[in-house]
């Protein structure tokens, strides 16, 4: 708009000259130092700064969730739009929730449960919990344990939910990376099934998500025939997403897993303020986000660990923090192997107290952090880093993380970082990924009634 009313004024100005070359030299001169004066993208001091920390903005521009080809998947469950609107509606449809402990439980959770949108795709409180738990509140900070279900019973795990989000570019998935066959995993297939017999799933070579998922099912209680997808509403929809796959897999939890591992692949945080800058946007974030951008490629060196185009890594890190039995987790303890990270996997004394390097995009939108929950807020993180001591006394200071030093931040340095990852990594749009009803008609995230009440759904 403003440049059209420039060019408006130009030419109204032109037009009260006489001679043709008189209009277009003023014209031409006084429209360039019009333009040049309202230049609003120009660079600032940390945009030239972080333009020679980031010499390739490529490297971490995440694609449109529409371009499919573009999204790193299996070869075994390429992407596809029949698949994607599958896999949104199970990802959030308590329907298939049909193997809960208790009867009066069962349709009453989801996978959205504990991996809620507005949450950042994680639980709103430091544990999810999905068959056992009732409750919601506004980001699932409210849900707790049912009374009448036993400790041992409810669905809980010991470690803090993942966030589902740019998961596409994870090798292998979980806190210790103990699903898919390849990346790190490629030479750890003597240990698939050793410690944890659902790795053996990893033999099938589905892809990590895939494999993990269909576990992920049989853990969470839930179950895919044919007749309770077709009494749900949903086999044609299968059978457009999965024409070529045997009817005794296409309704099955392998039909269920493919189409949910597609969904979670192109839910991707392309919409944030970072995203926006590294496409040229120079105002893509504000002065303090772009102060905190050259901290996390500079001074901090979040990068060393943090480097990949969801701003995670395959890199496995003694960080040193607390377990999640520490901090009230239910149904876990000092003996969980969860506890013992990629050495839990592996077996090996080398990866002991190990974990995956995580994703940073929408961590603001949620807390706590780290595997066990161990600190609260996200400036609570960054204070962890630039501290550089460790929490958990059980993690020696050879298996410790060469990352965990001091950082030298100082009290604003701190604030600027924070806000880069709460906000300038924030995509605020996540909706976008969450359907606007399922096709049973029940309520989601959660069915029970108390979650009903919470989220004034009837």
């Amino acid at each position: 708009m403003i440049i059209y009313l420039i060019l408006y004024f130009c030419t109204r100005i032109s037009n009260n000259f006489g001679t043709m070359i008189s209009r277009v030299t003023l014209l031409g001169l006084f429209c360039f130092f019009i333009l040049i004066s309202c230049n609003h993208d120009e660079l600032t001091d940390n945009d030239k700064v972080l333009k020679n920390l980031i010499t390739d903005r490529s490297r971490y521009i995440l694609p449109d969730e529409t371009d499919y080809k573009s999204i790193p998947q299996s070869p075994v469950n390429p992407l596809t739009k029949e698949k994607i609107e599958l896999g949104k509606l199970l990802f959030f449809e308590p329907a298939f929730a049909n193997e809960a402990k208790r009867e009066d439980l069962k349709f009453t959770y989801t996978c959205s449960s504990c991996h809620v949108p507005d949450a950042g795709f994680r639980p709103g409180r430091m544990q999810g919990i999905a068959d056992g738990g009732v409750g919601f509140g506004i980001q699932g900070e409210s849900r707790f344990k049912y009374p009448y279900y036993p400790n041992d019973s409810i669905d809980a795990q010991g470690a803090r939910p993942l966030v589902t989000l740019n998961v596409a570019y994870v090798e292998n998935t979980m806190w210790n990376g103990s699903f898919g066959s390849d990346g790190p995993n490629a030479t750890t297939a003597n240990v698939w099934g050793l410690y944890d017999p659902s790795t053996a799933r990893n033999n099938q070579r589905l892809g990590a998500l895939e494999g993990q998922n269909i576990e992920g099912l049989i853990v969470h209680r839930m179950n895919y025939t044919k007749e309770l997808i077709t009494n749900a509403g949903y086999k044609e929809m299968f059978d457009k997403a999965f024409p070529d796959m045997p009817e005794d897999e296409r309704y099955s939890r392998k039909g269920a897993s493919f189409a949910l591992s597609a969904y979670l692949r192109q839910n991707l945080t392309n919409k944030a303020p970072f995203q926006d800058w590294l496409k040229g946007n120079n105002e893509g974030m504000s002065e303090q986000q772009k102060r905190g951008a050259v901290l996390f490629f500079g001074k901090a060196g979040c990068n060393g660990c943090h480097f990949e185009k969801n701003l995670g890594s395959m890199r496995f890190e003694a960080l040193g923090v607390d377990d999640l039995y520490e901090h009230g987790g239910l149904k876990t303890g000092p003996s969980d192997r969860r506890n013992m990270g990629r050495g839990g996997f592996t077996g090996k004394t080398e990866d002991m107290f190990k974990f995956r390097t995580p994703q940073l995009y929408n961590l603001g939108d949620s807390g706590p952090y780290f595997h066990g929950g161990s600190i609260e807020t996200l400036e609570g993180v960054v204070r962890y880093f630039n501290n550089g001591k460790k929490q958990n006394s059980r993690v020696s200071d050879s298996q410790l993380s060469s990352f965990i030093k001091p950082l030298g931040l100082s009290e604003d340095e701190v604030k600027d970082l924070t806000e880069f990852i709460a906000n300038g990594l924030r995509d605020r749009h996540l909706n976008r990924y969450v359907p606007t009803r399922v096709l049973s008609g029940m309520c989601f995230p959660n069915n029970d009634p108390g979650s009903k009440f919470d989220m004034k759904c009837n």
